[in-house]
């Protein structure tokens, strides 16, 4: 049989060898990260380990982990900033993403810190044309019109933001992902720009995905598109003039991938509200009483966010109903809660009495949905940012459980001290809860404890503020980039 040897063939085989390459590259970054923090690792011997000597000072722009590591002050500066926030979206109460509630929670910590907030964002934020207030916070917002595809639309922010920036120029500017396109941002020499999430680590999400699809499951037809979005984002991020990740991960690919000079990447990771997200004792039995949880259960596990197929819910549905046929005593005495709603809601259903629908949560009731928990799962597909949701429950004193991907055990899950976490299978998955039904209760409230230990070091919405603060007065004003400064020695 003859061979056709047309160019399109050339092309595609080109193709192919280009992204096994790429994958290859992948894998090999995976293989070294994951060998050194896949099995428990010891806080002394992770890559969170601060390489700097206390007595010492140095030049932040320049500090290679995360800042949270590092002790601000805890006082407002003698300085107040006048902030420039581009955003595509602004929360509306329990209704917001993770880059919305990031948002929200720093520049709020900021405005209540004495500085001077504008957030340019989009007016159907806005329902009614009623703008949020906050006590206690500067915050000045500019409601615009969205693009004809709901984007945040640039021309007329930036004229806004002319406009308000000839009264009075802003000293930073700070963008939620690209709420500020790199074409406008490129001229600006004190913007700093926060990354949710970027195509590289996408491009291993989708993998995953891949590997789990049903053999007659057709693959997704941008699958072979991500290759070519990783490459526009290696030209087009160097147009930010500072980079923010928000995981240890994400901040060394900008680095060793996107090839974005090091004195410009500078790593802060999430973090949410203390005053909410803490233990509650006295919440627990009340919330698992109001939701039909018996007194007699033995493991009562937590989900939260929205049900769909990329935050791993097929997986764990299908986990569930393993777990359920294989061993009747896990049937009987394991109980699942799950906040939030999507499409797997009505999947979930079908598991029986034991898994229960609470719907979506505002952040007080979320606050005790946690406090009910033994144990916090994270079945999540997508390896990208860093999840708010196991922050908020290590905060409450939970221990959590999270796919084994590069931003969650380097940013989150460092040891077995503070969780689980489980390779995209559902064997692997199913025996991480296993693990953790036959651990029992009391060897999880020790890593519960370990994990708020862990959060309140690293994870609260004033350790994010004091970093994004100090970076903010860093790029306006060279002074602030030593540390540490004699306030920040003050007790």
């Amino acid at each position: 049989m003859a061979k056709d040897h047309s160019p399109t063939n050339y092309k595609s085989f080109h193709s192919l060898c280009y992204l096994l390459f790429f994958l290859c590259f992948l894998y090999s970054i995976s293989f070294i990260y994951y060998s050194h923090c896949s099995s428990p690792c010891s806080p002394q011997t992770t890559i969170n380990s601060p390489p700097y000597n206390h007595s010492s000072t140095i030049n932040l722009i320049s500090f290679p982990s995360s800042w949270n590591h590092l002790s601000f002050s805890s006082n407002p500066p003698p300085r107040h900033l006048k902030i420039a926030l581009f955003v595509k979206r602004w929360p509306r109460q329990n209704l917001a993403g993770g880059l919305e509630r990031h948002a929200l929670t720093l520049h709020l910590t900021l405005a209540r810190r004495g500085h001077d907030v504008h957030i340019f964002t989009t007016n159907s934020s806005f329902p009614n044309s009623s703008l949020p207030y906050y006590s206690n916070a500067a915050l000045t917002f500019h409601p615009i019109p969205p693009s004809p595809g709901g984007y945040l639309n640039q021309a007329l922010a930036w004229k806004e933001f002319q406009i308000q920036n000839s009264s009075q120029p802003f000293d930073v500017v700070h963008t939620e992902s690209v709420g500020l396109f790199h074409g406008r941002a490129r001229n600006l020499t004190h913007l700093a720009v926060s990354w949710h999430g970027i195509a590289y680590e996408t491009l291993h999400s989708d993998i995953v995905q891949d590997l789990l699809r049903e053999p007659k499951e057709p693959r997704h037809s941008a699958f072979s598109d991500k290759l070519g979005k990783v490459v526009e984002e290696v030209k087009f991020f160097r147009n930010y003039a500072h980079h923010v990740a928000t995981s240890d991960h994400v901040g060394d690919i900008l680095k060793r991938v996107y090839m974005i000079p090091e004195e410009r990447v500078h790593i802060i990771l999430n973090g949410v509200d203390e005053e909410i997200y803490k233990p509650k004792p006295g919440s627990t039995r009340s919330f698992r009483r109001k939701f039909g949880v018996p007194e007699s259960a033995q493991l009562v596990i937590g989900m939260a966010g929205r049900l769909v197929k990329d935050k791993g819910h097929p997986l764990m549905f299908e986990c569930l109903k393993r777990a359920f046929m294989e061993d009747s005593r896990f049937k009987t005495s394991v109980f699942v809660l799950v906040a939030g709603d999507g499409p797997w809601a009505s999947r979930y259903r079908d598991l029986g009495p034991n898994l229960i629908l609470l719907g979506p949560l505002d952040q007080t009731q979320l606050s005790e949905f946690y406090n009910s928990l033994d144990i916090f799962l994270n079945p999540t597909l997508r390896a990208q940012g860093l999840d708010h949701t196991f922050i908020e429950a290590m905060l409450s004193g939970v221990p959590v459980m999270g796919t084994r991907f590069a931003s969650i055990t380097g940013s989150i899950i460092v040891g077995s001290e503070v969780g689980y976490t489980f390779q995209p299978t559902v064997e692997s998955l199913k025996e991480s809860i296993f693990k953790a039904f036959g651990d029992g209760r009391a060897v999880l409230r020790k890593k519960g404890e370990s994990a708020r230990n862990r959060a309140l070091r690293l994870f609260t919405a004033k350790k994010m503020g004091a970093a994004y603060e100090r970076l903010f007065l860093c790029i306006s004003d060279n002074l602030y980039c030593n540390y540490p400064l004699p306030a920040d020695r003050e007790k």
